[in-house]
């Protein structure tokens, strides 16, 4: 009996929808009765009984298989417009036996899911495309599965509200061009006021020869510099228009993040700085303009 009100409750929550393998094995059994009515062959009547057995039999096999399963949104990577990104699902299998078969399908994505084991969580990932900046609904996504015969697709929601922020697609100058671009002159070269490692972006003006000489090759390091260490964007110059500035300032950030060079955005009536709000705040920022 609880079994049965076990099966009853999980039914509940499972969808069911016919296949193309469920129309050919209505033609195969509507064929195979005529075959038996109309010349009485005992074999057809046995393979039509088996038939009808093994479809039937197959529902609640393929609901018990899908149905004591859970999933959970588990958050996303960095999303950025026009490029694939990653969410994370946990599925977990309540059961005490193997659930086979399973699909994680979330829009126009699908992931075939290992078989997973009576008592355990799984993480899944889904790799959407967003089409453009913003809230993004990861949704709606939903567990399939078309065990035992696929004659029957099995569906179980993920009912969770799911929404990302897609940040600008990263495009524009490289950084090194703004640098070259903002580098002004350093001074003379009895004027520098010591030497740094060289990181490889350095112009060739500021190579100290002489530590070249000497096998290891450093940079000369002037006054003059000091107030420029944090690097200044401004948003209405970096681009002609807001979408474009949007995706410069994006492709800017992350190469600032790659290489720990702290930046400030001035946005119009804003001020972004990395070292205060951290780089994913200023890319929600960018995301949401």
């Amino acid at each position: 009996m609880n079994s049965l009100r076990t099966f009853l409750r999980i039914r509940k929550r499972v969808e069911q929808h016919v296949t193309k393998q469920s129309l050919i094995l209505l033609v195969l059994i509507v064929g195979l009765f005529f075959e038996a009515y109309m010349h009485n062959f005992n074999l057809v009547y046995i393979t039509l009984f088996f038939i009808l057995a093994a479809a039937m039999g197959a529902i609640p096999l393929g609901i018990l298989n899908i149905g004591h399963l859970e999933a959970d949104f588990d958050g996303c990577g960095r999303l950025f417009a026009n490029r694939p990104g990653a969410c994370r699902f946990r599925v977990k299998n309540g059961s005490s036996s193997t659930s086979w078969g399973i699909d994680l399908c979330c829009r126009e994505n699908r992931e075939t899911l290992p078989p997973i084991p009576p008592h355990t969580e799984i993480t899944a990932s889904t790799e959407p495309l967003p089409p453009r900046r913003g809230r993004f609904p990861v949704g709606p996504c939903r567990l399939e599965s078309r065990f035992p015969l696929a004659t029957v697709r099995f569906a179980v929601p993920v009912e969770k509200s799911m929404e990302a922020t897609v940040f600008p697609e990263p495009k524009g100058r490289p950084l090194e061009s703004f640098l070259q671009q903002m580098r002004a002159p350093y001074g003379y070269e009895s004027d520098f006021d010591g030497l740094a490692g060289y990181t490889g972006s350095e112009s060739a003006s500021r190579i100290h020869w002489p530590s070249v000489a000497k096998g290891a090759t450093m940079v000369k390091h002037f006054e003059t510099e000091r107030e420029s260490d944090t690097l200044r964007f401004d948003f209405q110059r970096c681009a002609s228009h807001d979408e474009a500035r949007l995706s410069q300032l994006t492709l800017w950030v992350l190469e600032c993040e790659r290489r720990s060079i702290p930046f400030v955005i001035q946005m119009p009536g804003r001020l972004l700085d990395s070292r205060k709000e951290g780089i994913d705040a200023i890319l929600e920022t960018l995301a949401l303009y």
